[in-house]
């Protein structure tokens, strides 16, 4: 099933009411950098409101939107607990090489909007699992590279770290291009536990592991099938009138990088005619004292005394050169 994301003139996103939906759904991020998770925020909001997780753990970060989301959700609802994000923050192949400036961003924003919540885990995420005890993370969510081989053994070696109550969510599960797995380990680990799959937004998988989790989530995976298209257009509605936000708040930097770029423009432009127009004076003033100069030499010339003593200029003038 294929879910439009954009907003046609006249939709609106969905009515409250439905036990798969809560105020949470409805929340917008506080922070919204470049990500390809845009629109599972409002899922996320509603997940982590059913769920109430005292350990969130991220495996692949990047630029942070999913964290930050999660970190947002836990201190809007007063939850006492935090979300750890691992990454290296250098990339690798399929989300690209980068610099030190992505690391830095996502460090600043933890220390200022979630200092208390947020904590980054920078390495190998198989080099970190031993910071987490066995059955004390309570959602799991998955993103890093996205191989086969790459999700088994993320979901592998953290499956213990996963409580009773515990979710795990797979992103790019319905991304079927070449080198990309999650799809394939989707449709496997997903006949083992209760699940629900949101194809929007490159696919989110939920996959309830936990024997004693909320009632809600255990309900969402056992829906029938026009209730599974009602929730996932639901939130595929929601999801796209974040996007539009996005894209609209663009729309408003760039439009407001050009309106400061001309008006540096127009500032340089009026500092050169500043410029121009002490030139122009200081030249006027210039001419003024040549011309000046020239009347009085002209005046000098004419004058009596200059006739007079001619001749002995002349002398003075072959004395000189004797």
């Amino acid at each position: 099933m294929v879910i439009s994301t954009r907003i046609e003139p006249g939709t609106l996103p969905p009515a409250l009411g439905a036990p798969w939906l809560a105020a949470e759904s409805y929340w917008h991020p506080a922070h919204r950098p470049l990500s390809a998770w845009v629109e599972h925020a409002p899922f996320a909001f509603w997940l982590v409101s059913v769920l109430r997780p005292t350990s969130v753990v991220e495996l692949g970060t990047h630029w942070g939107y999913s964290y930050f989301v999660f970190c947002e959700a836990l201190r809007r609802l007063g939850i006492d607990g935090t979300v750890s994000a691992l990454d290296t923050w250098v990339g690798e192949d399929h989300a690209g090489l980068y610099g030190e400036e992505v690391y830095e961003y996502v460090a600043e924003v933890t220390r200022s909007s979630y200092p208390n919540i947020g904590r980054m885990v920078r390495g190998y995420f198989s080099d970190s699992v031993d910071r987490f005890e066995r059955g004390s993370v309570d959602l799991l969510h998955i993103d890093g590279r996205h191989g086969y081989d790459d999700v088994v053994e993320d979901f592998t070696t953290y499956l213990p770290t996963v409580s009773d109550r515990g979710v795990v969510l797979f992103h790019d599960v319905a991304e079927h291009r070449p080198n990309f797995g999650v799809w394939r380990f989707w449709e496997e680990i997903s006949q083992q536990y209760p699940s629900f799959l949101f194809p929007h937004n490159h696919g989110l998988g939920v996959l309830v592991v936990g024997s004693s989790a909320p009632e809600p989530l255990r309900a969402l995976a056992d829906l029938a099938p026009g209730e599974v298209d009602e929730v996932r257009t639901a939130y595929a509605t929601l999801g796209a009138v974040l996007t539009e936000r996005v894209e609209a708040e663009k729309t408003l930097a760039r439009a407001q990088q050009t309106s400061d770029e001309l008006a540096v423009e127009r500032a340089d432009n009026a500092l050169l005619r500043d410029q121009r127009d002490e030139l122009e004076e200081r030249l006027s003033a210039v001419d003024e004292v040549a011309a000046r100069l020239e009347a009085e030499i002209a005046a000098l010339r004419a004058s009596t005394s200059w006739r007079v003593t001619r001749p002995l200029r002349w002398a003075g003038s072959l004395r000189d050169r004797a």
